[in-house]
């Protein structure tokens, strides 16, 4: 964003043109006798700019903010940072690791092949879901790892946002993710219409897989090597939990 350095005395004589400008989204810094004291920014959100204040002292610490579901969905359009909004709080998203993203690779690969020429879709992350969980009136907004979408038709809006609810979604473990994947997530799957919500994990070498029906846990099941996990909801839908986790670079 251009910046320009100006005096107060300047600021005072010209406000109106210095406001014009930095209407034209630039910044402005004040200076008097020699000594920066102030700058003019463009207006963004009040939630927003607490953030930015945050980002640049290099604090990234969204982490327990509260906002509303609209202040967020502001903020995240803004925001280059990947982000998701669980309970009413933001939570920021590291880059995955290596680890992690071969093995979303190789599920991507096995979820296609299944998928390829039927009626459902499959994504991978970063996919921005928002979910009506049961009884909530605030939406969590969420991006699985990968997802199967059969709901596409009259869920897509002009700008291409999907604004439906996947029949089942994966999720692969780490050690800053787990705590929440395992019970924040878990939750607002359950009390959506998600059918079916896969875990796999890295460390135990497991795929557990959740079947949800009238937004209640109806099965749990676990997949370890040696075993197929296989889906409920999609008939034939199986992964080799060996052939998941065989030959990884970091194991």
């Amino acid at each position: 964003m251009p910046k320009d350095v100006i005096t107060a005395t300047e600021l005072k004589q010209n406000l109106g043109k210095y406001l014009d400008y930095v209407e034209q989204q630039n910044e402005v810094v004040i200076t008097k006798n020699g000594v920066k004291i102030a700058r003019l920014t463009p207006y963004i959100t009040d939630i927003e700019q607490y953030f930015l204040v945050r980002d640049r002292a290099l604090d990234y610490q969204y982490g327990g903010k509260k906002v509303s579901y609209e202040e967020f969905l502001e903020i995240s359009a803004r925001s280059t940072l990947r982000m998701e909004f669980i309970n009413g709080e933001i939570h920021l998203l590291s880059s995955p690791g290596i680890e992690h993203q071969e093995i979303l690779g190789r599920l991507h690969l096995m979820f296609h092949h299944y998928f390829k020429g039927k009626e459902c879709r499959v994504f991978l992350a970063p996919f921005d879901v928002h979910l009506k969980k049961k009884d909530i009136k605030t939406p969590d907004v969420v991006q699985p790892d990968l997802l199967v979408v059969c709901d596409l038709a009259g869920n897509v809006t002009e700008t291409g946002r999907y604004t439906g609810t996947p029949d089942l979604v994966v999720e692969i473990l780490s050690d800053s993710t787990r705590n929440k994947d395992m019970i924040d997530k878990l939750n607002a799957y359950m009390l959506s219409t998600v059918k079916e919500y896969w875990i796999v994990d890295p460390r135990q070498q497991a795929v557990i897989i959740y079947s949800f029906a009238n937004h209640e846990i109806e099965t749990l099941r676990v997949f370890e090597k040696g075993r197929s996990a296989s889906s409920r909801a999609f008939a034939g839908l199986a992964v080799d939990v060996g052939e998941l986790f065989a030959d990884l670079i970091f194991q």
